[in-house]
């Protein structure tokens, strides 16, 4: 079983402070995350500004398309990301539309699961081709309380038996990795648990102690 990835989400709101926290962070973790919220304030600049500073390695474009794949996709391919996000509910023609354009500049496209969705779902995300997934407990759903639980890991589990490579992200914190133990997760994505740290690379190597604690 291959180690798990650590992915930092960049959830600023310009790009200044997600460059704050790459200069603290690229040396630690393995994937930068373009995230929503930063696509939200300055679009794919961001992409390619981040992509030009740190050419080697991982980065996501976490858009969450629902629709127009293929232009989406082109904006961001373009500009340097590896992978892309597709929200769970979008049309099966956005998810392979977004696919071709992924392979055509060698990357890849991320299921994000989101609200509702089905297993019946899932296999015909897999029957397109994809095969990635990202198993996400909102940022609202945390600060109601909801916690990771049995439920949780069980749907885990179904999607790696499915074939999905299964990324985790929800409020985790190092101390939070214990419970994915022997699940073959891809990466870990956090986000405030990194770059909100008083030392976010001390946060970041405690990530890491306790990805190689549990595989």
């Amino acid at each position: 079983m291959s180690k798990p990835l650590l992915q930092v989400a960049l959830d600023h709101l310009d790009i200044p402070s997600a460059l704050k926290a790459t200069r603290a962070l690229a040396g630690e973790v393995d994937v930068l995350e373009i995230g929503t919220i930063l696509c939200y304030a300055e679009g794919a600049r961001a992409v390619g500004i981040i992509r030009a500073l740190y050419p080697e390695m991982t980065i996501v474009a976490d858009l969450k398309a629902a629709d127009a794949g293929s232009t989406v996709a082109e904006i961001v391919f373009s500009q340097g990301c590896d992978w892309m996000t597709v929200i769970c509910c979008a049309p099966y023609a956005t998810m392979e539309a977004a696919l071709k354009v992924a392979r055509k500049y060698g990357g890849d496209i991320q299921i994000e699961l989101y609200g509702e969705w089905t297993f019946e779902q899932a296999a015909k995300w897999r029957q397109l081709g994809l095969t990635q997934a990202i198993y996400h407990r909102g940022r609202d759903a945390g600060l109601a309380g909801q916690q990771w639980g049995e439920e949780d890991i069980g749907k885990i589990r179904r999607l790696v038996d499915m074939g999905f490579e299964v990324s985790v992200t929800g409020g985790l914190y190092a101390k939070d990795l214990g419970i994915f133990k022997k699940i073959p997760v891809k990466c870990f994505i956090a986000g405030r648990g990194l770059y909100g740290a008083e030392d976010p690379a001390r946060a970041a190597r405690d990530f890491k102690d306790a990805i190689n604690l549990n595989w």
